[in-house]
This record gives C-alpha cells, structure tokens and sequence, in this order.
C-alpha cells in the first residue's frame, strides 16, 4: 500500500565528534521515506530550490519513491546546520535558513489523494491539517511534532491531534505538550485528546507505545558505531509507517513489531552521516537486525 507522506526535504550540514558532512541529503520527509521505501511505496510532497542537486532526486527515485508532490521553485533549499557533543541525543541548532520552505503549502496530486497511509512529518500543524483537507478516506494518519509548534502553536496543534490516529513524538515534547511532568500521566493526557496510540521515541534508550489496552516498550540495540543521529527519529517513523503499511495490520501484536522495524531502521541511519548508511543497506541486513532485537529483549517466563 502506498504512504503519503508531507514534509521537509533539505541540506544538511552536520557536525558531530566523529566527523562533519556539508550540505548532505536531509530533512524529514526524506528520512521517512527512504526508510519506509524498504516495506512500501511512498509518496512524497515537499518543496525544494532551484539549487536542489539532481543527484540527490535520482537517489530517490532509485528507491522508487514517487516525487510528482515534489515542487522545485524559485529560490534556495531549505538548510540546516548543526552539531552534536559526545552526547548525541542532543542535537544544537547553528542556523536554519527556510528559504522556499517558508511559503510552502501542500498541494496534495490528485493522484495521492486516495493514499491509504498518511504520515505527517514535522511541519506546522496548520498546514498538517491542510493535508488532511485534501485526502479523502485513509485508513490510518500519523504525525509528528517537536517543540517549537507546542510552544508555539499549542491550540493549533491540539486541533490537529483530534484527526490523527497516531502521534509519534520524543519523551521531552510528551511532557511539554501536555504540561505534565509524570510521562504516564502525560501520555493519558494526550490520548484523550484524539490518537489511538502514542509513539514516544527516546533515543538510545528506545522506544514506548501507549494504547488503550496498555504499555510497550522496545529496547535499543548497543551499536559499535555512532556517527550522526540526524533524521533517526524520521527513520524509526519510516521503518514503523512502512511495516505497517507492507502488512496492513493495525492489530496490537503487529504495531509491536513495527515498533521494533522503526528501531531496527534508526539504528542502520546512525551508522553513518546522512543517508549513507541506507544507501547501501540491504533486506537481509534489516532482517538479521530484527532478529537480534527480539534476541535482545527475550527472557524466559518464571
């Protein structure tokens, strides 16, 4: 089945204690999709400059991922520049220039608008629920958030949530978006407000799932190599959004194990700088690494 999915695509310059990379392929909607690639069709609707390398595009679509929502303008690509300490769950904002990304407004293609999968990457919720003006019937809508659109546009943000079956957002934004410093607490407080399940990502240390029928959590695997963790929480959303969408199954046993696909797909992106590591990574290898996280997290019964 194929997944819509509505955000940035960039150039990144990162630098981290391992290395440095300039103006690399990056935003979000680019991690999702390369990630979810592995499992489905995606769909990708986002706007890049007229100075937006073409090789970049052709690795897209080497991927087979469907850029005819990818708008090239006039004007300069969105970029972002950062770094990491040695604690790099912390990334540090140097400059974010928005270019064309700051008058973008998602015109969704005729053609995706049947799409039954939506993933709603970190942008403005107002223009998140002007996505979700434009599709007709999905079986299932996904979003992301961070703290500059809780802090700045709660209310907004809120509205959105009412028409979201799943939020996928970091332990930190859990509490900042509903005011609460208890994470249980905080996790209710949000499904009260409209999604059916909440996805809160934590880094090295995993992942969580909140439901109506209970808590699941997914471990991390140890890595030899960490190089830049820049677009892994997009990558776990790809990985996630892309099982579900291979096998069409809502069902709680099976939004557990795309959970685990989500870490296993932001553990392969931290291997290296941009999207290198997925580049060149392979089905067997996703699935040789699945079976190292079940390995990981089994225990016998009593």
């Amino acid at each position: 089945m194929s997944i819509l999915v509505v955000g940035s695509v960039a150039l990144d310059s990162v630098r981290t204690p391992f290395g440095e990379v300039k103006e690399a392929l990056g935003g979000s909607a680019t991690y999702f999709s390369t990630a979810a690639s592995f499992f489905a069709d995606v769909r990708v609707v986002a706007v890049v400059g007229e100075d937006f390398p073409e090789e970049h595009l052709a690795f897209l679509r080497s991927r087979s991922i469907d850029l005819w929502g990818l708008k090239r303008v006039p004007g300069r690509t969105f970029r972002w520049t950062g770094e990491y300490g040695f604690d790099l769950n912390d990334a540090r904002t140097l400059e974010t220039q928005l270019n064309v990304f700051a008058e973008f407004h998602p015109d969704i293609p005729e053609a995706y608008r049947e799409s039954e999968l939506v993933f709603l990457a970190n942008i403005d919720p107002d223009l998140q629920r002007e996505v979700l003006a434009q599709v007709r019937s999905p079986k299932l809508v996904a979003a992301d958030t961070m703290n500059f659109w809780i802090d700045r546009k709660p209310e907004s943000l809120r509205e959105t949530l009412r028409s979201v079956n799943m939020l996928l957002i970091n332990d930190a934004e859990v509490r900042q978006l509903a005011k609460e410093p208890n994470l249980v607490r905080a996790a209710r407080t949000i499904l009260d407000w409209g999604p059916t399940s909440l996805v809160i990502k934590r880094g090295e240390y995993g992942a969580l799932m909140v439901r109506e029928g209970g808590w699941f959590a997914a471990p991390a695997i140890p890595l030899d190599s960490v190089f830049d963790p820049t677009g892994a929480g997009d990558c776990f959303a790809g990985g996630f959004i892309g099982y579900l969408a291979n096998t069409m199954n809502f069902e709680e046993a099976n939004v557990r194990k795309a959970i685990v696909m989500g870490s296993v797909m932001a553990s392969f992106n931290v291997e290296a700088f941009s999207l290198d590591r997925l580049r060149r990574l392979t089905y067997p290898e996703i699935e040789s690494r699945y079976k190292a996280f079940r390995k990981l997290a089994h225990f016998e019964d009593l």
